[in-house]
């Protein structure tokens, strides 16, 4: 029973050991989760928004065609599309 001297002190010890590593784990985790939904969010943002967010340009995004450029165009009446 002699050893029982300094039973407090070393469960304090430990215990504020034990504390600092989950808490510094998770704060690590949490970093990490931050981060990368912060670099997604502005590669999301890029595409979406290329002018404002310094993407690639929208004319990109039109296709290769050398013939036909733009957007398409309807080529029957709205009435026909549902008639065929």
């Amino acid at each position: 029973m002699g050893k029982l001297n300094g039973v407090f002190e070393n469960w304090g010890v430990a215990y504020g050991r034990f504390c600092e590593v989950f808490i510094d784990g998770h704060w690590w985790v949490v970093g990490d989760s931050l981060e990368n939904i912060g670099k997604t969010t502005k590669r999301l943002l890029q595409k979406a928004y290329p002018f404002i967010y310094g993407g690639a340009g929208a004319s990109l995004m039109r296709g290769s065609s050398p013939k036909a450029s733009g957007y398409a165009k309807p080529t029957k009446e709205i009435s026909q599309r549902f008639k065929d």
